[in-house]
């Protein structure tokens, strides 16, 4: 495991982030305390320091869990947890990106983690109803209090964390170092707004699904009936395709299909650390597989092309030969842009 520097900062994290959601089995889903110390072990003594987890997930054990398992060694670990999302149904207050919401979800992460600070918080999603300067300005104080080193901000437009890190930098605010969103080789739609968006912020994008929902793992393909289960959010013709060619590159290189999308993340221009998670010590071994080898140019060029996506508007025009012509004077390819 190597690692790296976390946006805009000297943190230093693991190459990949153990994702944490499926650590207790309130949802129905997921693995008991044993299983998920298996996960966490493996994963740590891989070299992982980079945990992510959630003040909602599986109502608050996956936090005591990561509490439990760190605390042997609590400066070792870079532990992310995130504040937004509901912990008590039908009340106003318990929820959202307000102050308010904030400050009372930092305290029972804290109190759930057993730990004095945490290393990254994310803002989980936007809300559309509080203010960026709001948002904002509470993180910081957090900052400032001790009780927080770092802040990213996951599931939210493009334009709204521009604005906020703009506003930040303006402020002297501590600004937003990381980027958590959904991207993987069946949706690439990210690569429209927010993952230029993060280059020019110097933010690390730490992408959540690398593995389609275990689309590209290959799991479907083995028992294929041959119809596509329209129950399944992800399971349609376009992506059976791209699971299809994930295949067949892991068959050639003598990997796993699940290694071969991850590698697909890292071997990114972006600054990217995928999420992996596990409900089975199995699974994290086999994700961690990925760390012994690079997809070669070639792979990576048939892995693009199965799953490139339009880019729409404005990206299409800005590129196409007409403004190429008038815009640069007919001199486009004598420009060095960088």
């Amino acid at each position: 495991m190597r690692y790296k520097l976390l946006g805009k900062s000297g943190l230093k994290v693991s190459e990949l982030c153990l994702g944490a959601m499926s650590f207790g089995k309130e949802w129905g889903w997921g693995c008991d305390r044993d299983e998920s110390k298996r996960i966490f072990d493996a994963f740590a003594n891989a070299g992982g320091n980079f945990i992510d987890t959630a003040n909602r997930y599986t109502e608050g054990t996956s936090e005591k869990f990561v509490g439990e398992f760190i605390a042997a060694d609590r400066e070792h670990f870079v532990i992310a947890t995130k504040y937004t999302l509901y912990d008590r149904e039908g009340d106003v207050s318990f929820s959202g990106n307000s102050r308010k919401n904030m400050f009372r979800s930092v305290e029972g992460s804290l109190q759930r983690l057993n730990t004095d600070y945490i290393d990254l918080l994310w803002l989980h999603a936007w809300d559309y109803t509080t203010p960026v300067d709001e948002v904002l300005r509470g993180l910081d104080d957090l900052i400032r209090m001790g009780l927080v080193h770092y802040i990213g901000i996951s599931d939210t437009p493009a334009w709204i964390v521009s604005q906020a890190n703009t506003l930040a930098e303006l402020k002297g605010w501590s600004q937003f170092i990381g980027l958590q969103i959904e991207y993987s080789l069946i949706e690439r739609t990210p690569e429209r707004e927010l993952i230029p968006m993060a280059k020019a912020f110097d933010m690390t994008v730490t992408p959540w699904g690398p593995l389609g929902g275990g689309v590209l793992t290959g799991k479907y393909l083995r028992n294929e009936s041959g119809r596509i289960d329209a129950d399944h959010p992800r399971r349609d013709e376009h992506n059976t395709r791209i699971a299809k060619k994930v295949a067949e590159v892991a068959e050639l290189l003598d990997v796993t299909p699940g290694q071969v999308a991850i590698n697909w993340l890292r071997q990114q221009e972006a600054r990217i650390i995928p999420i992996i998670g596990a409900s089975k010590e199995s699974q994290i071994i086999d994700s961690l597989g990925c760390l012994s080898f690079q997809l070669p140019g070639k792979e990576m060029q048939i892995l693009n092309d199965v799953s490139r996506i339009n880019l729409g508007f404005p990206h299409e025009f800005l590129t196409s030969a007409l403004v190429d012509r008038v815009a640069y004077g007919g001199m486009r390819d004598q420009i060095d842009f960088e």
